[in-house]
């Protein structure tokens, strides 16, 4: 019977041994090692509120004058009014018409390039008509040509 005595303590450690391990943990299972605190008897805890900070406003100081000042440099542009070429003779009509002046140049310094002299060609065939000019590509042709 040793050994039925011998299996029933066994068993009853086994199932002891949870219960005496769970009692120093929390919920989670993590051991608490902090001791509870005692609850304050008939004492209201009152929290001073300290203040933080200063008690009127501070503005941030300006910042210092310039000790120098340089004034951009000025520019100046002179905007000349556009060269005009010679009037032109068309042949087809003996007529003499002049030339308008150039609009835009894209050229350095403002100077008629190709392109803008084809444009004002085409701009000024338009303007006379096909009874001052005539043929508005001979007219054209020999505008740009000049």
């Amino acid at each position: 019977m040793t050994r039925g005595h011998a299996l029933i303590a066994l068993l009853a450690v086994a199932l002891a041994m949870p219960a005496l391990a769970a009692a120093p943990h929390d919920d989670l299972g993590i051991p608490d090692i902090m001791a509870p605190e005692s609850p304050l008897k008939g004492k209201a805890v009152h929290k001073r509120k300290i203040p933080r900070g200063s008690s009127s406003p501070v503005y941030p100081t300006p910042l210092p004058p310039p000790l120098h000042y340089n004034p951009p440099p000025t520019q100046e542009f002179v905007n000349h009014p556009p060269a005009v070429p010679p009037p032109m003779l068309v042949p087809e009509t003996g007529r003499v018409l002049p030339n308008l002046p150039a609009v835009s140049g894209s050229g350095p310094r403002g100077t008629e390039t190709f392109q803008d002299r084809a444009t004002r060609c085409v701009h000024q065939s338009g303007v006379y008509g096909p009874t001052a000019a005539g043929n508005p590509n001979a007219y054209v042709g020999g505008c740009v040509n000049q």
